[in-house]
């Protein structure tokens, strides 16, 4: 089995604050649909100005974000995530995210974020 075919784990989801407060259940729900990809250093994992159509976690390795017009903004680590503000406000991406080191991500589809990860946002997002 590819590592593209491999789903993320719930052992890897529980250790992500954003899921904490998701019950067992749910988090063995959200995993089984998260798909597992290996990223490259120098590899953009989403691009800037670009559809935005999954939510995606950093499950180990390190990312950089950048703006066209700001530049490098900021580093991602394990356990953090981005793509929510494309699918929440159905805008194109606000951000390129270049793998820096060896990466693996974990990603859902918009139909999943909606249905699992953005009720988590519910303050923040519109």
């Amino acid at each position: 089995m590819s590592p593209r075919e491999i789903p993320a784990s719930v052992t890897e989801l529980a250790r992500v604050g954003l899921f904490g407060s998701l019950p067992g259940e749910t988090l063995r729900t959200l995993a089984d649909r998260m798909r597992r990809d290996e990223v490259a250093p120098g590899s953009a994992i989403v691009r800037e100005g670009e559809s935005g159509d999954r939510f995606y976690l950093l499950l180990s390795g390190l990312a950089g974000v950048s703006q066209s017009e700001l530049g490098g903004r900021s580093l991602l680590r394990a356990g953090e995530f981005f793509g929510e503000v494309a699918l929440a406000m159905n805008v194109p991406r606000t951000a390129t995210v270049t793998a820096i080191t060896p990466c693996v991500v974990a990603s859902c589809d918009g139909a999943t974020f909606d249905e699992l990860v953005r009720p988590l946002f519910a303050d923040d997002l519109p």
